[in-house]
């Protein structure tokens, strides 16, 4: 009840009456596309993909933080000293495999392994840590950092499909609503016309000018019209409640439309204006479209991926370096004849699963180059078929328009025959029918002349520029 309360001044303010129909308050599509756009939660969801890939690049980002370790280990058993062990390292993670370090030892004790001695003061270690083979110009870490940066400009373009899809089945939503609802103006219109004709009827019926029969004719055809109408406007009342599952305001709060919202009158012919100010050469919009520059990105953290593959297959080589002193406060005191240095070496012999993981590489590349290929001649015909269907649509239109015209026409020539006494209610019913008929084509062909201007946007990714 209070949601009810809140939605009345909110929807008072919001869809004011349209200046030539104080009466009947209008939603445009504009009006209700910026609705969507701002409030929809499927696409508040969307841009959450973002802030997911924002933050997989920051922990990406986290592999190259420097890293202070500090190791102590202390033994004492009957009052004897053991060992006291304290090792203390500083670690800068560079882009490449190269690790600069800098560490301090301070180690005592009656049974401490001799080559852990240090001086009384400890001892200082400058260094740098070098992978040689495997690990040198691309690791783990690097690889990883690449690919969040990859990932971060995917989830910008899932982001944008995403929306792309949301304002299709929106827009289709207002489409359907405007169809329904021009379609019952109809039927209301000529159930008015039906309760008309049947009240003149029955007066000259009573005046003597006209037969019994043509009484029950025209009631029959009105009870016709009536039951066409309530058809009509429960299609309508369902395509506004379809209508309402796209709109919402503020924190997850969803609208109902009141009963006088109307859509506008021109809204089939908007969509038309708009494509044709916003649409440029397909051959260059297909080159960017969000859907194949998505793939290329896939591609690239493919290539990333067989680079590593390929960096696995090396012996790993690992050497260390590093400067000696006790005394820190003299940089000069670290000299050339005081060091330690290591070498690891490691070489698997078969190499089966570095051959294997690089075989499976290849192969999803192979298979990202067969969809992109795939993907773009997809695109590009059905955009051209689309294109064809949005030209005959036209033409079936301008041929619709003409029949209308003609056969209201006819029915109104039917009408002053019949008042002249030279024509019957069922002529009249028959031309009507034939009026009603094409009306409702003619209608049915304006709404989809704007869904395949909508589906001809969706194909481009281009509907949230609308």
């Amino acid at each position: 009840m209070k949601l009810k309360i809140l939605l009345v001044p909110f929807l008072l303010l919001c869809f004011q009456a349209s200046s030539q129909n104080a009466e009947l308050d209008q939603l445009s599509l504009e009006e209700y596309l910026g609705y969507v756009k701002k409030y929809h939660p499927v696409i508040k969801q969307a841009k959450l993909i973002t802030s997911t890939n924002e933050a997989k690049l920051l922990k990406a980002r986290g592999a190259f933080d420097p890293k202070i370790e500090v190791d102590f280990e202390k033994k004492e058993f009957k009052n004897t000293e053991y060992f006291e062990k304290l090792n203390s390292v500083f670690k800068i993670p560079t882009w490449y495999g190269i690790e600069l370090k800098g560490s301090y030892e301070n180690n005592s004790g009656q049974y401490l392994n001799p080559e852990l001695n240090t001086p009384d003061n400890g001892l200082y270690n400058v260094g740098i840590s070098v992978s040689l083979a495997k690990n040198l110009f691309i690791n783990k870490r690097m690889a990883t950092l690449k690919q969040a940066k990859l990932y971060l400009k995917q989830g910008k373009l899932e982001q944008q499909l995403l929306v792309n899809n949301i304002l299709f089945d929106a827009i289709d939503a207002y489409l359907n609503w405007t169809k329904y609802h021009q379609s019952y103006e109809t039927f209301k219109r000529f159930n008015n016309n039906a309760q008309f004709r049947l009240e003149n009827v029955v007066k000259s019926y009573k005046a003597g000018d006209k037969p019994a029969v043509d009484t029950l004719e025209a009631r029959i055809n009105l009870d016709s019209r009536k039951l066409d109408l309530e058809k009509a406007r429960i299609k309508y009342v369902k395509s506004t409640l379809e209508l309402s599952n796209h709109l919402w305001i503020g924190e997850n709060t969803p609208l109902t439309l009141r009963e006088n919202i109307r859509p506008t009158s021109d809204t089939f012919s908007k969509i038309k204006i708009l494509l044709d100010n916003s649409i440029g050469s397909t051959s260059i919009i297909i080159e960017e479209h969000p859907k194949l520059k998505l793939l290329e990105l896939k591609r690239k953290n493919l290539q990333i991926e067989k680079r590593l593959k390929i960096n696995n297959l090396l012996p790993k080589v690992d050497f260390q370096y590093n400067l000696l002193s006790s005394n820190v406060d003299n940089f000069d005191s670290f000299k050339a004849s005081n060091y330690k240095k290591s070498l690891q070496v490691s070489i698997p012999l078969f190499l089966r699963k570095s051959r294997g993981d690089l075989r499976l590489a290849k192969v999803k590349l192979q298979d990202i180059d067969f969809e992109i290929a795939s993907t773009k001649t997809v695109l590009l015909n059905k955009i051209k078929a689309t294109e064809q269907e949005i030209a005959s649509l036209e033409t079936q239109n301008n041929i619709l328009n003409n029949l209308v015209n003609d056969y209201n026409s006819i029915v109104k020539s039917e009408e002053r025959k019949f008042s002249l006494g030279e024509s019957s209610v069922f002529l009249i019913n028959y031309r009507e029918v034939k009026l009603i008929e094409t009306q409702l084509k003619e209608i049915e062909n304006n709404y989809k002349f704007a869904k395949t201007h909508s589906k001809f946007f969706k194909l481009l990714g281009k509907l949230d520029t609308l």
